[in-house]
């Protein structure tokens, strides 16, 4: 499971033509955090990464701060019977040991809310992870080519 994962994520990275960036913190392997660019007038971004436990105890990733957004969150995409999909916060996000956790469009993502400045493809947003275990791990969010999304406009429970 965690090879096809880690190929997931590998393809992920290998998508963006600009270079993939990770870092490695204690027992946690962090894999190109980014930001597909947001429209000039967005109040809100979607933030993915993938998060490697090489580790033998869970970790908990607890809070992302930045100061590129007033409020971060960890959301999951979630469709209803309606076939509409809603953002909801997620409470507990648990990285099991030797396992890695994908945020992703369309899966569990950050949400970047309040956004306080303006991001260009290419930009690196610098950010904070706060982890249960492995405390404080700085990363910087590469903004990534995109449409040009405001998630503002999608449903935010």
């Amino acid at each position: 499971m965690k090879k096809l994962l880690l190929t997931a994520a590998l393809s992920l990275t290998a998508a963006t033509p600009l270079f993939a960036h990770d870092m490695v913190a204690g027992d946690l392997h962090i894999i190109h955090p980014s930001i597909p660019d947001p429209l000039p007038t967005a109040k809100s971004a979607a933030g993915y990464m993938v998060i490697s436990n090489d580790g033998d105890t869970p970790e908990r990733l607890l809070e992302v701060r930045t100061p590129f957004a007033k409020v971060s969150t960890i959301h999951e995409t979630v469709i209803d019977d309606a076939g509409v999909a809603r953002m909801q916060p997620v409470v507990d996000l648990v990285i099991a040991p030797n396992d890695m956790l994908v945020l992703e469009p369309g899966g569990m993502h950050v949400m970047f809310m309040g956004l306080t400045s303006t991001a260009d493809e290419g930009d690196m947003i610098p950010a904070t992870l706060i982890f249960q275990n492995a405390g404080e791990v700085v990363v910087e969010f590469m903004v990534d080519p995109s449409g040009g999304m405001d998630h503002s406009a999608m449903g935010h429970d």
